[in-house]
């Protein structure tokens, strides 16, 4: 496979590789050497993902264990999960400071919830993948993704609706 071919077909979804990660991991840093690392493999292992149905879900499985397997490691003793990919122009400081507290109340309540959880509001509601892509990543049943989800959804809008009722965490 030439290097043109090749980066025609991952290209389209490096961003959603690097989104990931950055969930997954503490740091900007982190996220890129993860998906530096992740298509430095895929680089090498070109001839055989040609064969793969899905690349893009195959990239992002990759990108899960990597990350998994950063976050096990010794020297990510002390990562943790982070997402800030919310942008807000046009608005009123007081606005700006009131959204910002809600992303930051939703980002602390999506943090609390279990793992599988987190990954699957990541790749659903960020990323924009089906049910049944979200199972083949994450080697479950679609039905346990939509349970899943519907699960961390519901928990975050309770915590939500409490917190803004009582002004509590």
């Amino acid at each position: 496979m030439k290097q043109s071919e090749f980066l025609n077909m991952v290209m389209p979804f490096k961003d959603k590789v690097f989104r990931f990660s950055k969930r997954l991991l503490v740091s900007t840093e982190e996220a890129e050497d993860a998906t530096q690392e992740l298509f430095l493999k895929l680089w090498k292992n070109r001839e055989k993902i040609s064969s793969y149905k899905n690349v893009e879900a195959f990239a992002m499985t990759m990108t899960k264990n990597y990350c998994f397997d950063r976050l096990k490691s010794k020297q990510a003793s002390n990562l943790s999960l982070v997402h800030s990919n919310y942008k807000e122009n046009g608005t009123s400081l007081d606005k700006k400071t009131e959204l910002s507290d809600s992303v930051s109340i939703v980002h602390q309540l999506i943090a609390k919830l279990p793992e599988q959880q987190r990954m699957i509001i990541q790749l659903r509601d960020v990323e924009q993948y089906e049910y049944e892509e979200i199972g083949k990543m994450l080697d479950i049943k679609q039905t346990a993704v939509r349970v899943a989800l519907s699960r961390a959804r519901k928990t975050i809008r309770e915590q939500l609706i409490k917190q803004h009722n009582y002004g509590i965490n």
